[in-house]
């Protein structure tokens, strides 16, 4: 699994980071991150508001910070 953090390394983008790296421990699930922080990337997923979550490629979440537990339905759900 390949996560990538959306955004220019605010707070925001920190906290989303910390509740994601949470989420897969508690999921025991083998990821690698990476965190993109280029405008012209971040747009490329047509994400108009950071931070943002991608995971395989695919924008789970723009825009707002999840606990660890939202972001582990998401994973479930991917």
């Amino acid at each position: 699994m390949h996560i990538k953090i959306l955004g220019s390394g605010c707070a925001n983008c920190v906290n989303l980071e910390r509740a994601t790296r949470q989420a897969v421990t508690e999921l025991g699930l083998d990821a690698t991150f990476e965190k993109v922080t280029d405008y012209g990337d971040i747009a490329s997923y047509g994400i108009m508001r950071t931070p943002g979550l991608v995971v395989d490629e695919r924008v789970l979440l723009s825009g707002r910070v999840p606990t660890a537990a939202q972001v582990k339905d998401l994973l479930g759900a991917g």
